[in-house]
């Protein structure tokens, strides 16, 4: 099967899902034609993206979120009206889409929880399968955990959730943990698609803390735990424009600017994480039995629901701010899940297989997974 792929640029996790993805149908006999990423003025494509997908990759405007003046939360008035205001541009990147589909001709067209992918296959309808793959898309278990209290927040998140897959022939929902059988059509639960790095990665503990942060005003928190607390030690990582690639702040605090391959080798190493309630680092640190201290991103309701889906799943504690001594009080209390956990994650090819199998003889009522469903329950545009 042909493969082409639709990338949110947004953070790192959208795009390590990508490149797992792409070394996984590679090892399973597929091909990938194309890769289309979104970007934004305020973010740069990781190096490491075009290193590991070793296909043609083609840059596009995409709908991204607006951070405030602290470069920390999200301001959502700002995001919905900057983005209205791009119309035009948002209507040329689905063009730029469409010639790419056209010229490739993908079996399978799949969508990593981008706003453009799902509005591309809504207007364009191309003759090919529409596939989204997510954490997002496990809204629509029935055991999905909300976050309470912000029911605005809520709504857009499903609403963005919804867009991202009309009209979407197969739900790939990533999962901290199985979940029981669902009656939900097209919707597979999968395990955290990890990358061959990850999976390969032989994991120690080092005398340091490791900091992951989405947005670049969490290094004042940072910087804070460090100079209250001497004693330890910090590698953090971000992507903040036009810094160095590595500083030292202060004598126990390095700041390293992504590199996706010291970043997993420091996190193999490290004593626990700090971190965004990004999806992926989290799981990361879930297979590499790390336990993660996560600060959601304030106005980013979808990393609310991360984190307490993490935490349910014992992989993870809630913070409202990076703090080192509540981190090392979870370290003491966390028990240890990483062999289970590392089944589950082992698991994905096996279960992935077999939905491609399934699609290639077009038989879509035997699905040998439970997660599918009995698929008399069909998805249906409800955003309630």
């Amino acid at each position: 099967m042909k493969f082409l792929f639709i990338v949110q640029g947004e953070g790192r996790g959208h795009m390590t899902q990508a490149i797992s993805m792409f070394q996984m149908l590679g090892d399973l006999g597929h091909e990938v034609s194309a890769v289309c990423i979104g970007k934004s003025k305020r973010r740069e494509i990781p190096e490491f993206v075009t290193k590991n997908i070793k296909v043609p990759i083609s840059l596009f405007e995409s709908p991204n979120f607006v951070t405030d003046k602290s470069q920390k939360s999200i301001n959502l008035s700002k995001t919905i009206w900057q983005n209205l205001l791009k119309f035009k541009v948002f209507k040329t990147s689905l063009k730029q889409i469409d010639h790419l589909v056209k010229t490739h001709k993908p079996d399978v067209i799949l969508n990593f929880y981008d706003v453009l992918g799902g509005i591309y296959n809504a207007l364009y309808k191309p003759k090919c399968q529409f596939w989204v793959i997510g954490h997002q898309y496990l809204i629509h278990h029935p055991d999905f955990p909300f976050a309470p209290g912000q029911p605005l927040q809520k709504l857009l998140f499903k609403t963005n959730t919804h867009i991202t897959s009309l009209g979407a022939d197969l739900l790939l929902a990533l999962s901290f943990r199985p979940m029981k059988a669902h009656n939900i059509e097209n919707l597979l639960v999968l395990p955290p698609l990890l990358r061959k790095e990850v999976i390969n990665l032989k994991s120690t503990e080092g005398g340091f803390f490791l900091a992951y942060m989405v947005n670049p005003g969490y290094a004042e928190e940072v910087i804070k735990e460090a100079v209250d607390n001497p004693e330890i030690k910090i590698e953090a990582f971000w992507d903040k424009k036009n810094e160095a690639k590595i500083q030292w702040p202060l004598p126990n605090l390095t700041f390293h600017h992504v590199d996706d391959v010291l970043f997993l080798q420091k996190m193999a190493a490290c004593k626990g994480l700090l971190s965004t309630a990004g999806f992926e680092s989290v799981c990361e640190a879930m297979y590499l039995g790390k336990h993660v201290l996560m600060v959601p991103v304030a106005g980013q309701y979808e990393q609310a629901c991360n984190a307490l889906d993490a935490q349910i799943s014992g992989v993870g504690t809630i913070a409202e701010k990076f703090d080192v001594g509540k981190l090392e009080t979870a370290l003491v209390n966390s028990a240890s899940q990483q062999e289970k956990n590392r089944d589950w994650v082992d698991s994905f090819q096996t279960r992935f297989g077999y939905a491609l199998q399934s699609f290639q003889k077009e038989n879509k009522e035997d699905f040998p997974y439970l997660e599918f469903g009995d698929r008399t329950n069909p998805i249906g545009p409800s955003i309630s």
